[in-house]
Parts: structure tokens; sequence; C-alpha cells
């Protein structure tokens, strides 16, 4: 994700490489990135808050608090602009960890940023509008952003943030199914990838999903059959309880990092 943010960045021409500061634990990783993009590798984390005045914390949420507390001995000033893309992380354990600043933001993107094709929520109870903005801008260079209230961001977490896994494995069935039925590999994802690319389009533009679905289904006709087929085996509910068990997760994530550690 850091990587999708670098090269969106860049590409929307919102920073020049040479302004860009980086610190990974993989010395390979980091010169990688530094040599593919131009960027400035420094070699730890609290090097990359001394230089910066907007910091992303792009790190999983089970090693956020080693993190906090490695930055937080930094000389901290209320400059500095925090963005968080760790998921369950809440504002609260990042304000507590990190006392000196001010200006925290929470985010979760998703992996289509990859492609500048993301979609990220943002929330925070203290930024400015000049912070949002900034955020705002940062992360439409990787596609689309909508503000939620952090009380929402698990649910984003378990509809956007995991949903590109759930779409990934929809279109692999798509594609077995027609392997099953003689198709070539290749011909059959090819034809999946298109339907739901074409799809999504369709939707994108103002069609509701209930009424392109009754478009294609003719009475009696072959796409009904189908659909009575998914309706039987309970995809919706399928789908939803995916939702609500990664959301779940996602806030089980968070009370893990707040809950003390027992030293051990």
């Amino acid at each position: 994700m850091a990587e999708a943010l670098i090269r969106g960045t860049l590409k929307a021409n919102l920073l020049p490489p040479e302004k860009i500061a980086a610190a990974d634990v993989s010395r390979e990783r980091l010169s990688e990135l530094s040599e593919r993009y131009g960027i400035v590798g420094v070699k730890s984390n609290s090097e990359v808050v001394a230089q910066a005045d907007v910091i992303i914390l792009a790190v999983k949420p089970q090693v956020m608090r080693s993190v906090l507390t490695e930055i937080g001995r930094s000389e901290l000033t209320e400059s500095k602009l925090f963005i968080s893309i760790a998921a369950g992380i809440q504002l609260s354990l990042l304000s507590s960890c990190l006392p000196a600043a001010k200006r925290i933001i929470r985010v979760m993107p998703n992996t289509p940023a990859l492609v500048l094709q993301g979609m990220t929520a943002i929330c925070s109870d203290a930024a400015t509008e000049e912070d949002l903005k900034t955020v705002e801008r940062i992360f439409s260079s990787v596609g689309r952003t909508v503000f939620v209230h952090e009380g929402l961001i698990d649910a984003v977490t378990g509809l956007s943030g995991s949903g590109p896994a759930y779409v990934a494995i929809m279109i692999e069935a798509l594609t077995d199914g027609g392997v099953l039925l003689g198709l070539p590999r290749k011909t059959s994802q090819e034809l999946a990838l298109q339907t739901v690319l074409g799809t999504v389009r369709l939707l994108m533009e103002g069609h509701h999903p209930a009424v392109l679905k009754d478009m294609v289904s003719s009475p009696g006709g072959t796409t009904i059959h189908g659909i009575y087929a998914l309706e039987k085996a309970g995809v919706r509910a399928s789908f939803m309880d995916a939702i609500k068990l990664a959301a779940m997760r996602s806030k089980e994530l968070g009370e893990e990092e707040r809950a003390p550690s027992s030293g051990q």
C-alpha cells in the first residue's frame, strides 16, 4: 500500500520524489523502492518523522504499537500530520501513544490502489479542514475517497477493505464454471473479467443493481434459472456474513491492541 501511495503521489505530481522519505524493515525492499521511484530511503521510522511534515503510518496493525513507541521518542511537534492506514487501530490509541501529536487522521484504503483504482474512507475527530484536504489529495491520487465517522470504519474494512478478495473469489468461481462446461481457462477468465468490468461500469453510470439484474432476466430464461441457484445457495447472505465477520475481526484487532500488555 505504501508503494501504491508513492506511485499515485508521483503520478499526480503532488510531490517530487526527493520530497518523499520512507523507512522499511527490509533494507532490500527499501533499496528497491528508492531505485524505482527516486525517493529518499532512511534508516528508521524516527528519521522519517524528523524529516517529514506529513507521516503515513503504512504498517500492519499487529506492529503498530511498537512503531508508535519508536516514533513517540522523537521530538514531535503539532505541525506534523499523522495518517494511519492500519485496520482496527483507533484514533484514541494513536493519540495516547503520540501525545505530542495533535493532528491524526485514520484512513482505510484497499488494494486496488495498486492500479490507482482504490477506495479510501477517511475519518478524524480533531483534524483541521486543511488536513482533511491534504489527506483527500493524497488518497485521491490512487482512487476515490469518502469521509465517514470513525464508528463506521470497521464496516468499511469489512466491505471495501476486504472486498477485493470477495470479488476475486467470485471471478475465480465464474471462471471455474466456464471451465466446467468446456471453455479453455484463459478464455473463461477473459469472459469473466470483462463481464464484471462491464457490469461495474454500467452500475457506476447510474443503473441500479436490481434494475440491471431484471434487464438480463427474461421470463423462464437462462439467467433467472442461474439466479435461482444462487438464491437457493444463500449467496447474498454469505456475502453479508463475510462483510460482517471481517468488520468484527477489524474491531477485535483494535481491542487486542488497546488491551494492556501482560509483560510476557
